[in-house]
């Protein structure tokens, strides 16, 4: 039975054959890193994920650090048995808060902002963002799908899905949701206006979000990345329910319900041929695109059976350029930024998300370039400078060091078996 030490170090030298040496050095540390210094199990034998630089699990990223790992599972069996440990806390999570992206390791009482309306021990945020419903369904099914097992979809899981198809429904409407969340004295991209609802929306079809993967304030309530991540992740409820849950009612309204969120987006979120980044559905547009996934960029990676190629390809075209507003060009690097941290700085999640929906040649090019920004740490950082690597934020941001991962093995893939 293959071990995680080799199926890592066979990884790694894959990448040493075909980018050199030093990436192939990257990887393997960058890979051990996160498996070693990030996850704890429970004394209930789930797997606790922290982000790196902060002791919180966020759905969201616990699911990105372990993407590329994923290709491994149907083969190392410990692997696989570690992915599903995390899987079974993201439910608990779930379970316990749906409308949180962050949670302590037990009732701990640490969060982020001790004046949140949100007090709850368990709780490190609870900023709504859509994908942190979408994102931990798309690991359990893609853990799924690589070893057979469906161990994971027990009765709890069944109850959080249930959970996720009715939430995304209910926010269809937001006005009729309970949901605010106000934080005292904050900046407008920390709060929600209108005493914690958001910005006014119009019904489009589409559910609305609080907050990007950024963790930042939505404009616009609808966010578009966000509605198409979901409609695939319903699809993959579909399919769960259908074949292991044996819930019929449940697969049919998770269909639906995709079904709706892609006719909300192809009504109201398409501008000028190609998405936009969020919409209010009362003439309210926003265009730009966002370093952290699911973004406009992201969207074959995310949402592949749901995109629309060609609106994507004009949308693609858009976001790697000026217009994009947080498109940032600089002496050593040119690539997307984010309004959550300084202007100028490129975030390598979404160069190399660049990479992975481009070209090999793209994927090589971008590889070298990430691996030559880590101002000497060994780490892919949140963010860096585009003329001035040395000056970056987050010391240790275990997403990134794991999209780094995720186009080194792309590369290697491009080479072929070996």
């Amino acid at each position: 039975m293959a071990t995680i030490a080799g199926t890592i170090a066979a990884a790694a030298a894959r990448v040493r054959a075909t980018a050199g040496e030093r990436i192939g050095d990257l990887v393997e540390a960058a890979l051990l890193r996160t498996l070693r210094d990030t996850i704890t199990i429970g004394a209930d034998g789930s797997a606790f994920v922290i982000t790196g630089d902060i002791p919180a699990m966020w759905l969201r990223d616990s699911t990105t650090q372990l993407t590329p790992y994923l290709r491994f599972l149907g083969d190392c069996p410990p692997l696989a048995g570690l992915v599903t440990a995390v899987v079974r806390r993201q439910f608990a999570c779930l379970d316990h808060d749906s409308y949180a992206n962050a949670f302590n390791d037990g009732p701990t009482g640490a969060r982020y902002e001790p004046g949140d309306v949100c007090d709850d021990p368990h709780v490190w945020e609870q900023k709504y963002e859509v994908d942190s419903l979408a994102y931990p369904v798309t690991l359990a099914h893609a853990l799924w799908r690589a070893t057979g097992s469906a161990e994971v979809f027990d009765a709890r899981a069944h109850r959080v899905l249930r959970t996720i198809v009715a939430q995304l429904r209910l926010e269809q409407r937001h006005d009729e949701s309970p949901y605010r969340f106000e934080r005292p004295g904050a900046k407008p991209t920390e709060t929600l206006a209108r005493g914690g609802r958001g910005t006014p929306v119009g019904v489009t079809g589409m559910t609305w979000s609080g907050f990007r993967p950024s963790d930042d304030a939505c404009t616009y309530g609808y966010n578009i990345p966000a509605n198409l991540f979901a409609a695939q992740a319903l699809r993959a409820i579909a399919e769960i329910t259908d074949e292991v849950l044996r819930d019929p009612a449940l697969a049919a309204g998770a269909r639906t319900l995709s079904r709706e969120l892609v006719d909300g987006v192809e009504a109201h979120g398409i501008v000028d041929g190609s998405y936009a980044y969020e919409v209010d559905g009362l003439g309210g547009v926003l265009r730009m695109d966002d370093a952290n996934t699911p973004s406009l960029l992201s969207l074959p990676l995310v949402a592949p059976d749901v995109v629309d190629a060609r609106v994507w390809r004009a949308t693609r075209e858009f976001v790697l350029s000026d217009g994009n507003p947080y498109y940032f060009r600089g002496r050593v690097a040119s690539g997307i930024g984010s309004p959550h941290t300084k202007p100028g700085r490129v975030w390598p999640i979404a160069l190399a998300v660049e990479g992975l929906t481009g070209t090999p040649a793209d994927r090589r090019r971008l590889l070298n370039l990430l691996a030559g920004t880590d101002a000497g740490t060994g780490h892919i950082h949140e963010s860096f400078d585009a003329s001035d690597p040395a000056s970056f934020s987050r010391p240790w941001f275990s997403w990134a060091d794991s999209m780094f991962c995720e186009l080194a093995l792309a590369v290697a893939d491009d080479a072929g078996p070996g």
